[in-house]
């Protein structure tokens, strides 16, 4: 398996192109805006101005996009990746999306004859530079042990979930304990503040006790500093928290912080905060 089409080459999906090239792997990319990839293409990969261009001939193809409606229209729409891969393709999509719809994507891609898997990460734009993303893999075992090269440029921490959908639940169990990590985060950073510690002595202080976490580690002095820059936008964590409620919902369970963390990032939202990293909600606890 050497020649791959990906699509989505955003803020992960630029990393993961370049960390697969670097492995040797050929790439081809469809992207909306080809200014935007102009940088990839300048380091090899090839670029198609349509999906339908992007994925016929390839051994694979990955996908990361932004929302479910995104995967939906790549993969279902007449010209694209079922109409247009050919049959034997391993089908990654690797978007935080519904398992319902990985479900959907497994049952018609196998009934065209592709090997479909729902592969989401988590790491972060910087475990996506650095290859050291988790990925969390379902569909047939058979499938994951054949694009273990695939995943091993692009991640360290490869683990197999189970059947077509599994990887995007424990995606969601992931997000919904970012949600509460965060959050704690925040209030914790909220209070030091204004009991008037100093905040850089306080992180110190904390990041290798029990209070430690990468979700500090990551963002606690990107908070001190006012960065909101993304490495990973809010309103897509918004998607996948509503994901997680739906899910959760179906299973008759009620998770009530993260219900309320995503009431917190909808307000910031609606405040036109959505493209800002997830940092931001700290902005629900200094603007209140």
């Amino acid at each position: 398996m050497k020649t791959i089409g990906f699509i989505g080459v955003g803020i992960m999906g630029k990393s993961m192109v370049r960390n697969l090239m670097k492995a040797g792997f050929e790439l081809h990319i469809f992207a909306r805006t080809k200014a935007k990839v102009e940088d990839v293409i300048a380091e090899g990969a090839i670029f198609h101005d349509s999906i339908a261009g992007c994925v016929k001939g390839c051994e694979a193809v990955i996908t990361i996009v932004g929302f479910p409606a995104d995967v939906e229209d790549v993969y279902f729409t007449p010209g694209n990746i079922l109409d247009s891969a050919q049959p034997g393709t391993y089908l990654i999509d690797m978007t935080t999306t519904s398992p319902t719809l990985a479900e959907k994507i497994h049952a018609v891609g196998t009934e065209k004859g592709f090997h479909v898997m729902d592969a989401p990460v988590t790491g972060g734009d910087t475990g996506a530079k650095n290859g050291t993303l988790s990925i969390l893999a379902g569909g047939e075992r058979a499938d994951y042990e054949a694009c273990m090269p695939l995943f091993r440029a692009m991640g360290t921490n490869i683990n197999y979930q189970g059947a077509a959908g599994c990887g995007q639940h424990a995606k969601l169990a992931n997000q919904i304990m970012i949600a509460g990590t965060l959050s704690g985060v925040c209030e914790a950073l909220t209070y030091a503040r204004a009991k008037g510690l100093d905040m850089q002595t306080l992180l110190r202080s904390v990041s290798t006790g029990a209070a430690g976490s990468k979700q500090l580690d990551a963002f606690g002095p990107k908070i001190l500093d006012g960065d909101y820059a993304p490495g990973f936008f809010a309103k897509h964590f918004i998607k996948d928290m509503k994901l997680a409620c739906e899910e959760a919902e179906k299973s008759g369970i009620h998770l009530e912080v993260l219900q309320q963390v995503l009431s917190e990032y909808e307000e910031l939202e609606q405040r036109g905060l959505g493209d800002c990293g997830t940092q931001v909600l700290i902005r629900h606890y200094e603007d209140a």
